[in-house]
């Protein structure tokens, strides 16, 4: 049985799903979802902070003893470095400073995640000891951008929105000199690793190797009520991408072997016959347009050309008819008749006097 008959018809009318499905999972997706979070971050920071006081840093990527740390923005200014985590999260956020994991529910939905807090904490000191600063200079400061709700008390460095802005400008103590803050801005570029798809790939890998250690040393097991942060999040992270891509590339494996032509009889397709009927009747409908407009052009550019002949013809004629009024009428008083007779006779003797006087104009 050919399916190609039913999947052509079907593929033309609903090939537009395959990509709008990809594009759903993709936007779906953590990482997508982080992206934009720390693009907002970036924006506001960049807008509503002075660029001359307030040195915005983002996406840096440290080297550490047990191999690397990323910190998504670092905002350094006389008052403090500024270590920003950012999470871009929906729903209801239920958390407190000391717990070792928060929940988000959205609607009958609950998760786990961890502590963005103890998770920044780590940056801060990684920052705190590659750069030498002390406690008063550095600040951990967590950014929750996307339509989410604290359901508990909050810690002051811990935003939703722009808060962050407000926080960062309540410090207004000086810690900092402008050298330092010179100096700590070009250490920070000098000690950051690239960042490329590399480093960002690597340090995903580090990140979750040491979280499947720390539940392979708790021995936490799926299904449990308090299972964190770790693989069930991470199953669900991007669940949708990888099946949807392997439907995209099969629906085009299909199509595309359906359509080739089959070997063992020679014969095409039906659907190949009819692709190629109408690939030949457009390009023959091409064809026909393309003549068509050339022939239109050229009949305009006749025309065009006739109209500009009788136009010299008009002033050549024009230009005799002057020429003849001056070398003959008037010499010749034909201009003044004094009867009906002389009228005649002039008229003939003028029709006479301008094929002379033409035939010399024109040797």
């Amino acid at each position: 049985m050919d399916f190609t008959v039913i999947l052509q018809p079907l593929w033309e009318k609903l090939w537009f799903l395959v990509p709008l499905f990809l594009l759903v999972a993709v936007l779906n997706s953590a990482r997508f979802k982080g992206w934009v979070g720390e693009a907002i971050v970036n924006l506001s920071a960049h807008f509503l902070l002075d660029r001359k006081t307030y040195h915005l840093i983002r996406n840096v990527t440290l080297p550490t003893e047990d191999r690397t740390t990323q910190i998504d923005h670092l905002i350094v200014s006389p008052y403090g470095v500024f270590v920003v985590e950012t999470k871009n999260m929906k729903g209801w956020i239920y958390g407190g400073e000391r717990q070792r994991y928060w929940t988000q529910k959205v609607y009958r939905h609950s998760q786990k995640f961890q502590n963005p807090l103890h998770q920044n904490y780590k940056h801060l000191k990684t920052v705190q000891s590659r750069l030498g600063l002390t406690d008063d200079q550095v600040c951990s400061l967590v950014v929750f951008v996307g339509d989410s709700t604290f359901k508990t008390s909050m810690p002051d460095n811990v935003t939703q929105g722009l808060g962050f802005i407000r926080f960062i400008k309540s410090h207004t103590s000086v810690v900092l000199t402008t050298v330092q803050v010179k100096t700590l801005v070009e250490d920070i570029a000098r000690g950051r690793l690239k960042p490329t798809w590399r480093t960002h790939r690597d340090h995903v890998r580090h990140v979750q190797g040491i979280v499947e250690r720390k539940q392979g040393e708790a021995g936490l097991a799926a299904g449990r009520e308090d299972y964190p942060f770790g693989q069930r999040r991470q199953q669900r992270d991007g669940w949708l991408v990888k099946p949807l891509f392997v439907v995209g590339v099969l629906a085009f494996a299909t199509i595309y072997w359906t359509s080739m032509d089959k070997p063992d009889n020679g014969e095409r397709s039906p659907s190949v016959q009819i692709a190629q009927a109408k690939a030949r009747e457009q390009r023959l409908a091409l064809e026909r347009e393309q003549r068509a407009r050339q022939e239109a052009l050229r009949v305009e550019r006749e025309a065009a050309e006739r109209v500009r002949l009788a136009r010299l013809e008009r002033e050549r004629e024009y230009a005799f008819e002057k020429a003849f009024d001056e070398s003959y009428v008037a010499l010749e008083g034909c201009d003044n008749w004094r009867s009906d007779r002389h009228m005649v006779e002039c008229v003939n003797h003028r029709m006479r006097a301008k094929s002379g006087f033409r035939e010399s104009n024109e040797k």
